[in-house]
């Protein structure tokens, strides 16, 4: 972080010492107390976040809140300093690393160990939720240790980064990307971007999953698209573990939030297991699974409702023949009976003195007119009748009423997707005006971590199924769809032309679309085929075709040869997958490089961003400083190359070999 000397004063009472660490929101200092000598942590927010009003707002608000929090499992802050653009939470300092770094030094933990490493930060986040704060980013290296050990972890984890998640809380809330790591973020972040206490157990429940296993539970290939949504989608891999230590933890790692257990509850429970199974062994480090089973999805019984013998539903229970109930499978669930039921009851029939077809016994009084049924009366509710009349039939077939369409313009909202691969988000809206016919259809395209430009695809289908409406465009050149050009069919396409999407940052465009529809609804269900057309075209799996790449990228393949001559540069292509599969034919990037990057490239990151190689072969290998070619160094059995694109992340080769030169 430019401006930042060691020496350096931090607000009234502090000196900058050493950097010891770097993340995502800033960098870590010690520092020294200029009146006490003690030395102290501060973690330093990037300089953007000290010009964000709100931000600076909320982190003088908070000061207090932040203070006030006393936890001996709580890395205790000191000190909030503003000053300039210049953001710090100053706090204890722990010299033990972070719980990721120990983990480094251990593949697995024995599951007592483990329960009472979570034990510990259960116990933190239970008295952090009492006093309304959540962490919302739970995980390794955010748990300090108080002192430098190899061995017992009992007593020394303290949970850290409270501020951070408790400022930046408005901030990431209204993130269009994946905010946190994907490896611990819970499903209702994902599918609906709630976090609070049921997330942080959550992500808790991921790391004692990590601590036992070796690895997080859905960690594998793909991006981190990918990876976050096996937390909705999919089963943790089984751990051969005692049946009640796994449902406890399956009870952590619940796809619903209202099944977990609170964090005081889940601290007295993996209290009590870690006394119970002190004597289990570790377990061996669980290998990256082929394949992730599908969660199980709800379903749905109704009480009091059994098929009958023919198969159709009775609507009570005692309607149905003893048979019929013989049918009902035995997996049934048996909710008991309902809180209430439909009872039948007689009415009482009304008292009649006189038969219905018997004169009056005073005929007289029957033909007499009641004495306040004047002929005034009568004549005033006559014209009264009238006037009625006339205003219903003014409403009627008045000019008001004259055209079915309404003269109020309305408006319909689009179901917000998930984000695709390439870290492209879409959101879309409408508002129709009856009296010009015409509808204003607003699309979002939003990035996530890298930039994405080039070629998109809209589809503008008829209403109801119909012709292809006319369409006028703002905030882009755009023309129809050309099978012969883009290579993909798409009926009612339009191709917007050189659309530029900055990371972390979006870009409306406007479609004026000729039309006619009746009501919301109709312009709601428009809407959504919008983009079940858009996806439908994007996602063809018959089409082979390079167009649109920030939209119809499902992944990148890494492929280095099988063999490799110590010394020597590494031949590594990245293919593009497409929904019919990977294109060897159009590789993305081929090292080492020659020439300008590919337009395909350049439409899924930035110059900055585009390709990065690392080292996956335990020093064997060397990449150049600006990351885009690696190189052979040394005789090794079994390497990979590990690299990221854009958005596309924890990406990586296959399995090679290097040899010496001359065998």
């Amino acid at each position: 972080m430019e401006g930042i000397q060691q020496g350096a004063p931090l607000g009234a009472f502090y000196e900058f010492a050493e950097k010891v660490g770097s993340g995502a929101m800033g960098e870590v200092w010690t520092v020294t107390h200029s009146l006490t000598g003690e030395i102290r942590a501060a973690k330093v927010l990037h300089p953007e976040h000290g010009t964000d009003p709100k931000l600076v707002e909320r982190f003088i608000h908070e000061r207090s809140l932040l203070l006030s929090l006393h936890h001996r499992g709580i890395a205790r802050v000191r000190d909030l300093v503003v000053e300039a653009d210049r953001l710090a939470i100053v706090m204890d300092y722990e010299p033990g690393g972070t719980l990721s770094e120990y983990l480094s030094h251990h593949s697995t933990l024995k599951p007592s160990a483990a329960l009472l490493a979570v034990t510990q930060v259960f116990d933190a986040l239970a008295y952090a939720h009492e006093h309304g704060i959540a962490h919302r980013d739970v995980k390794p290296e955010n748990v300090l240790l108080s002192q430098q050990t190899q061995g017992d972890l009992d007593g020394v984890l303290r949970v850290t980064d409270f501020g951070i998640a408790s400022l930046t809380e408005s901030a990431t809330r209204h993130s269009t990307g994946i905010i946190g790591t994907p490896y611990y973020l819970s499903p209702e972040s994902i599918t609906t971007g709630v976090t609070g206490g049921p997330a942080d157990v959550y992500a808790t429940g991921i790391m004692l999953y990590e601590l036992m296993a070796g690895r997080t539970p859905f960690a594998g290939p793909g991006t981190d698209f990918a990876i976050a949504y096996r937390h909705v989608s999919s089963q943790p891999p089984r751990l051969d573990l005692p049946l009640p230590l796994w449902q406890e933890l399956m009870g952590l790692l619940s796809k619903n939030p209202e099944d977990r257990p609170s964090a005081a509850e889940a601290a007295g429970k993996t209290r009590v297991l870690a006394k119970k199974y002190q004597d289990l062994d570790a377990l061996a480090p669980l290998p990256e699974p082929m394949y992730f089973d599908e969660a199980e999805k709800p379903t749905t019984a109704h009480r009091g409702i059994v098929p009958d013998a023919e198969g159709s539903d009775s609507g009570t229970e005692d309607a149905v023949p003893s048979e019929a109930e013989e049918a009902v499978p035995q997996e049934t669930p048996e909710l008991g009976d309902g809180g209430q039921k439909t009872i039948v009851r007689p009415m009482a029939r009304p008292d009649i003195d006189e038969p219905l077809d018997q004169e009056p016994s005073h005929p007289e009084e029957a033909n007499r007119r009641p004495a306040w049924l004047t002929n005034k009366v009568l004549l005033l509710s006559g014209a009264g009748v009238i006037l009625v009349l006339a205003v219903v039939a003014a409403l009627i077939w008045g000019p008001g009423m004259s055209k079915d369409k309404p003269k109020e313009s309305f408006a319909a909202q689009g179901e917000p997707a998930s984000p695709l691969p390439s870290g492209l988000s879409v959101q879309r809206s409408a508002e129709y005006d009856p009296n010009s016919g015409t509808a204003r259809l607003k699309i979002t395209y939003s990035a996530q971590k890298a930039d994405l430009s080039g070629d998109f695809l809209e589809v503008i289908p008829g209403v109801n199924g119909g012709s292809c409406p006319s369409v006028d465009w703002e905030g882009a050149s755009a023309q129809r769809n050309q099978v012969s050009v883009t290579g993909l069919e798409a009926k009612c396409g339009w191709q917007l032309k050189d659309l530029k999407i900055p990371a972390n940052d979006s870009t409306e465009v406007t479609a004026t679309v000729h039309m006619d529809s009746s009501s919301e609804k109709d312009l709601k269900d428009w809407v959504k085929s919008v983009g079940d057309k858009t996806e439908d075209a994007t996602t063809d799996e018959s089409a082979h075709s390079t167009a649109y790449p920030a939209q119809r990228l499902t992944d990148i393949q890494v492929k280095a040869p099988d063999r490799a001559v110590n010394q020597s540069s590494l031949n590594i292509s990245l293919y593009p997958i497409w929904p019919s599969g990977p294109d060897t034919l159009n590789p993305l990037f081929v090292s080492p490089s020659k020439g300008e990057p590919s337009k395909m490239l350049s439409s899924i990151s930035s110059t900055k961003q585009d390709v990065h190689f690392t080292d996956g072969c335990a020093g064997n290998t060397v990449v150049s400083k600006d990351g885009k070619s690696v190189t052979a160094l040394s005789v090794a059995p079994q390497c990979r190359v590990n690299a990221s694109v854009g958005n596309f992340t924890d990406l990586q080769s296959n399995e090679f070999n290097i040899t010496a030169r001359g065998k």
